[in-house]
């Protein structure tokens, strides 16, 4: 016969259990990860008395683990979303609130620049006016240089993230390894290991916020492979990753995974935690706009430079550079990065040839057969096919507004290098000129009339059109040498009775350099070309001997009479002429930038592009950060419904088990009470 006792007792043990388990849940109710743990009771087997089956009383069957996998994969998924999302938007905030900031950005400078630029075209003799000109392109270069360099401590940062991630993340991955292993062994033995479990999906889970990772469940273990179908765990093993500079560009670190003696590059393949998040940042953002704030200080100083260039200053002379060569040795140098693992010693130069022309991508330069003298240019990071090019040729083309010249050394078949036209230009802008009198506000040629002039003839300034090349000193000295000497050239208007009427131009020696004819009463615009003399009155020829030149033109309107007269001359020193300086300031809206299919933009608009663009992306991640965190929330909310602690509930159990308790203790107080008065009776 069945024992009342017994039956009594297994009341109390299985209520103990429960009480047990509930004061588990609650104590372990703040844990990340922790599962509700369930008891479930069975009955015992059944005794035969006569023709029933009388019952023996309960056993504990399992502590269950209230868990549920499709919950917790959203969970996992959420979370690595969130995690990346956060991150970018940690890192693209400063840098909108940088470029938008008038303290910081270039904008204000810019602004700044021109302003004092139109103060010094109003007074082009003050040399205050030529002062505060110069000290504003210092502040606008210090500014490139500002922001240049907190983009590069971005970007420090990110490396040196990427490798304090890296470690944790092999922590984690060999935490969970760990788990497998117990959990393989506590199950082969035992029941289920619920505190296991729960540790080892807490542990994937900040590994999804690291790294987006995915899971497979195989024979008890979980294997964990980055979105790629890299692994980083199988089973009781895992493979190590590690941060390092990118073979391509030391500047960068490159994600890599360590798969026994193989090491991969897996940087393009991260995706989601924070990894991801920093990384997607660094392509999509950081980088771009590196490229493009390098783009812009390219353009202020060629632009600025080329245009001064062909003025003249408070002293007489062409104007001089107001930054530094865009394409000196080092500029040039410094554009190319040659991939570790180079078999050949070549050493490339990039040089700026068009600065209107560049684009914001990097690009790549691999060297093909036969004898290495050919190279393949591809446009990163799409592989956009440039074309291929062979290093013999003469000139070097041009591709997107740079070339690529062999500085030194030979080149092995399959050596590659990355190409940054634009990247480092705005930390290494500055400006070069120190005395504000050689500021050229002033137009290279003055034209005056005769003093006899009886007619009705007027003439606009004349227009330089021979080429001044700023980079090249040697010819803008044999130029100005030139003008010098063979001015002034005189301008006699024949008869006005004759249609059309007739000029004739004189050399600063009074021979005669042309004739021509205009229309009396229209504008009219002459081209003159002038043979070009030394101060010793010698011709200035070109390698093959012939007579070098130099061109201008200008308009002519009304009605000159016979012998009315105009000279042209180089401006002399001190001159109030602004005309260089007004073509300096429409560089402010001059369409300089060539932006993909459309006609172009300004350099204030192209800074402004890139402050919007920033700005979009930074509104857009602030968007993906709420979204992902309300999908985040949901997602735990989920598991936590179901296998969160509810201290409500557990508080009920408490009670519940008590009064089991209770009642088991009756059971047993009863039989006892039965058994002695059996004892008593007998």
């Amino acid at each position: 016969m069945a024992s009342l006792i017994n039956i009594g007792l297994s009341g109390l043990t299985t209520s103990q259990a429960g009480l047990h388990t509930t004061g588990n849940n609650i104590a372990n109710s703040e844990v990340a990860g922790y599962s509700r743990q369930q008891n479930i009771q069975r009955a015992k087997g059944s005794l035969q008395e006569g023709q029933v089956f009388i019952g023996t009383g309960t056993t504990l069957g399992d502590v269950r683990r209230v868990y549920n996998a499709f919950l917790d994969a959203q969970l996992q998924t959420a979370t690595s979303l969130n995690s990346d999302s956060t991150a970018y938007l940690g890192q693209v905030t400063p840098l909108n609130n940088m470029l938008s900031d008038s303290n910081t950005g270039i904008t204000g400078a810019l602004s700044n620049f021109f302003s004092s630029l139109q103060s010094a075209a109003n007074k082009p003799t003050e040399d205050a006016s030529r002062q505060l000109l110069l000290s504003n392109a210092q502040a606008l270069s210090g500014r490139f240089n500002s922001l240049s360099a907190q983009f590069k401590q971005q970007n420090n940062n990110i490396n040196g993230n990427l490798g304090t991630m890296t470690s944790r993340i092999n922590e984690l991955t060999s935490s969970i390894a760990q788990y497998n292993e117990q959990i393989s062994k506590a199950s082969a033995t035992s029941g289920q290991p619920n505190e296991l479990l729960d540790q080892r999906d807490e542990a994937v889970r900040q590994l999804n916020e690291l790294v987006g990772v995915q899971t497979v469940e195989r024979n008890g273990s979980i294997d964990v492979y980055l979105k790629n179908g890299q692994s980083l765990v199988l089973g009781k093993t895992t493979n190590k990753m590690s941060a390092e500079p990118s073979a391509s560009d030391p500047t960068q670190f490159a994600v890599k995974l360590q798969r026994g003696s193989t090491t991969m590059d897996v940087t393009n393949s991260i995706s989601g935690g924070e990894m991801g998040g920093l990384l997607r940042y660094r392509s999509e953002t950081l980088a771009p706009a590196m490229n493009e704030l390098g783009r812009i200080a390219l353009v202020v100083s060629q632009q600025l430079n080329s245009q001064l260039g062909q003025g003249i200053d408070k002293n007489g002379e062409f104007g001089a550079a107001l930054f530094g060569d865009i394409n000196s040795d080092k500029a040039m140098s410094a554009r190319s990065t040659p991939k570790v693992g180079n078999a050949g010693s070549a050493a490339l130069n990039v040089v700026i040839r068009d600065t209107g022309k560049l684009s914001t991508s990097d690009y790549q330069v691999t060297f093909v057969g036969p004898g290495a003298d050919k190279y393949q240019v591809k446009k990163l990071p799409d592989g956009t096919d440039m074309g291929t090019f062979s290093t013999n040729d003469d000139p070097a083309p041009v591709i997107d507004g740079f070339s690529i010249d062999l500085r030194a050394g030979t080149a092995a078949i399959g050596d590659s290098f990355k190409i940054t036209p634009t990247r480092n230009a705005s930390s290494e802008i500055d400006v070069v000129l120190t005395d504000a009198k050689r500021l050229a506000l002033a137009a290279p040629l003055t034209a005056t009339s005769g003093s006899g002039n009886t007619g009705t003839g007027v003439i606009k300034q004349p227009v330089l059109t021979s080429v001044l090349d700023i980079a090249d000193p040697a010819q803008r000295l044999e130029l100005q040498t030139g003008i010098k000497y063979s001015t002034p050239v005189r301008l006699v208007f024949g008869s006005e009775t004759t249609t059309p009427q007739t000029y004739e131009a004189f050399d600063a020696k009074g021979n005669s350099i042309g004739t021509g004819t205009f229309v009396p009463g229209e504008n009219n615009t002459l081209k003159l070309n002038v043979p070009m003399i030394d101060s010793a009155g010698n011709p200035i020829t070109d390698a093959s001997g012939n007579q070098k030149s130099f061109s201008f033109e200008m308009d002519v309107a009304g009605s000159p009479k016979q012998g009315d007269s105009f000279s042209v001359a180089l401006t002399g020193a001190g001159s109030s002429d602004n005309r260089n300086a007004l073509s300096l300031q429409e560089l402010q809206t001059k369409q300089t930038m060539d932006i993909g299919s459309t006609k172009g933009i300004s350099i204030t608009d192209a800074y402004g592009k890139l402050v919007e663009d920033v700005g979009a992306k930074a509104k857009q991640g602030q968007m993906d950060t709420q979204a992902t965190g309300v999908i985040l929330t949901q997602a735990s909310n989920a598991r936590d419904s179901v296998s969160g602690v509810s201290l409500d509930e557990e508080a009920t159990n408490i009670v519940k088990y008590q009064q089991y308790y209770t009642a088991s203790s009756q059971i047993i107080k009863t039989a006892q009470e039965i058994f002695s008065t059996l004892i008593a009776a007998l």
